[in-house]
């Protein structure tokens, strides 16, 4: 079963979101749109970093998935 993997950094205003194995990560790329993808060696993107993401205090931030047959 595949893993996704969701950090919210509140200090650093971040939303780290992991969907293949970060210790793969062997380059980023910033997008320009304040996000920055994590890839593998052979590029396959693997994870994206949003910059300068903020939910307000009194926001519960909640997370939805849905499986889409390929």
């Amino acid at each position: 079963m595949e893993q996704i993997k969701i950090f919210h950094d509140k200090t650093g205003n971040t939303l780290t979101v992991w969907f293949g194995n970060p210790g793969d990560e062997y380059i980023c790329e910033e997008t320009g749109d304040e996000v920055i993808l994590m890839k593998d060696r052979s590029g396959k993107v693997i994870g994206f970093e949003k910059l300068n993401f903020s939910i307000a205090d009194s926001e519960d931030m909640k997370v939805a998935f849905e499986a889409v047959a390929a």
